[in-house]
């Protein structure tokens, strides 16, 4: 039976990390992932690529997790779990929030949008960076031996993701009662599933909110606080929810936004709208009376 070690005056864990509970998920993630993989490139929806990665991480972490059952005190294993299950939802989140920007797009929704449509995907999407960055940071603190340098990183980041993704879904949901309130004629189109899409995104984010406030009260709890003591509460707040996460983007993938956006697009092209037609009139008019 493994027994729990420390090296030095650290400690990297404060349990022995179960191999069962690591293998079961490394096994749901590879399926996971496996099925977003084959659905990615089977209906090219390349927005959502960086969730498939996310997925990618996740696997790596698990495989880093149950390296360290059999030894507690190698900091590899150690740093692998920790940064890659960690950094996993925030890849998640890119996809999450181009999603919304699709789904706007593709009712003609953009009029009844808090933020402006072509600053929302950027915004979201850069403090999703910005929150990568940060949180990617605290793993070369940990290693050059400034832990709690790596965990105010950890905090900061989370604290940009949770405020990002507040913010986002609050975005959503004021969307969601505007176009409620009215309707464009592209949402009336039965053929479109922008509700379950935006229903989906309820959901999802409000996973990820759930998993990044319990990974911010572990770290400021720190070592002696009760989620870092008790494995059960990592898997119980962190590595289900992110498996639902995957497991209902996938049933409901947004590819079918994508072709609805571009047809969209390419109709507007070919049809313009009488406002375009008459803007062009106008200038057409204006170049033949010039002598």
């Amino acid at each position: 039976m493994t027994e729990l070690q420390s090296r030095g005056t650290y400690t990297f864990w404060y349990y022995v990390p179960s191999l069962g509970a690591a293998v079961i998920f490394l096994l749901l993630f590879i399926v996971l992932t496996g099925l977003h993989c084959w659905k990615l490139f089977t209906t090219r929806t390349w927005f959502c690529i960086s969730f498939t990665l996310g997925g990618v991480f996740e696997i790596i972490g698990y495989i880093g997790r149950a390296a360290a059952h059999s030894n507690t005190t190698a900091m590899g294993p150690y740093i692998v779990s920790n940064m890659f299950i960690l950094l996993g939802p925030t890849l998640f989140a890119a996809s999450i929030y181009m999603t919304l920007g699709r789904i706007i797009r593709s009712v003609k929704g953009e009029h009844l949008s808090v933020i402006r449509i072509s600053r929302l995907t950027k915004t979201f999407v850069w403090g999703d960076v910005l929150s990568f960055v940060v949180q990617g940071n605290s793993s070369g603190l940990s290693v050059l031996g400034y832990p709690l340098y790596a965990k105010l990183c950890v905090i900061v980041g989370l604290v940009i993701q949770l405020i990002s993704f507040a913010i986002f879904w609050l975005t959503a949901v004021v969307f969601g009662k505007r176009i409620a309130r009215s309707p464009t004629t592209e949402s009336c189109n039965r053929d479109l599933p922008w509700q379950q899409s935006l229903h989906m995104l309820y959901a999802v984010s409000s996973l990820v909110l759930v998993r990044s406030i319990f990974r911010i009260i572990e770290y400021v709890m720190g070592n002696d606080g009760y989620p870092l003591q008790h494995e059960w509460t990592m898997y119980i707040f962190d590595s289900v929810p992110m498996a639902i996460v995957m497991l209902i983007f996938y049933i409901w993938y947004p590819n079918r936004l994508q072709r609805s956006a571009g047809q969209s697009m390419s109709i507007s092209r070919e049809f313009p709208s009488p406002f375009v037609l008459k803007e062009r009139d106008r200038r057409t008019s204006k170049v033949s009376a010039e002598p």
